[in-house]
């Protein structure tokens, strides 16, 4: 009698496990990820608004095209909002990638095309320390897109 009932209670063991992963694997969810951002959150420095905008319109764009010829990205957007304190930003740079492994796989190329399009190391730290005049990099962040429809 013992022998049977560890039979059958071995046997409901092995039927509700086999009935739970048939559950899990029909989870439907209605959304799924979509493409990861790469945001920069900058301060203008007070009356440097033009100065920064034209590093923007030439030198950033300028990257970002080249990026985005070579598909190592798929676009990218610049917003402006005024500052509510002292310590806020008040430009956000945004750079959209297919996804976190492509962005990830496609770096030594990025780094490669960068010193094409803008120049060498030395070149590209001169940069920094001049936009040190006119901006303040104040965080950059990571986001991935969720898309509000189910997985296909």
């Amino acid at each position: 009698m013992k022998s049977r009932n560890r039979s059958l209670v071995g046997s409901l063991i092995v039927l509700i496990l086999t009935l739970s992963v048939v559950v899990v694997a029909q989870v439907s969810r209605p959304y799924r990820n979509g493409s990861v951002w790469g945001i920069s959150f900058i301060k203008m420095k007070p009356g440097m608004d033009t100065a920064y905008l034209n590093y923007i319109a030439t030198d950033w764009k300028r990257n970002q095209e080249a990026w985005k010829k070579e598909g190592l990205i798929l676009s990218y957007k610049v917003l402006t909002t005024e500052a509510h304190g002292g310590g806020d930003w008040n430009i956000m740079l945004m750079t959209e990638y297919k996804d976190m492994a492509t962005m990830e796989a496609n770096e030594a190329k990025a780094d490669n095309l960068l010193q094409t399009v803008i120049g060498n190391d030395e070149k590209q730290m001169q940069g920094y320390r001049d936009r040190l005049q006119v901006r303040e990099v104040l965080e950059t962040r990571l986001a991935r897109e969720i898309v509000l429809e189910p997985r296909r």
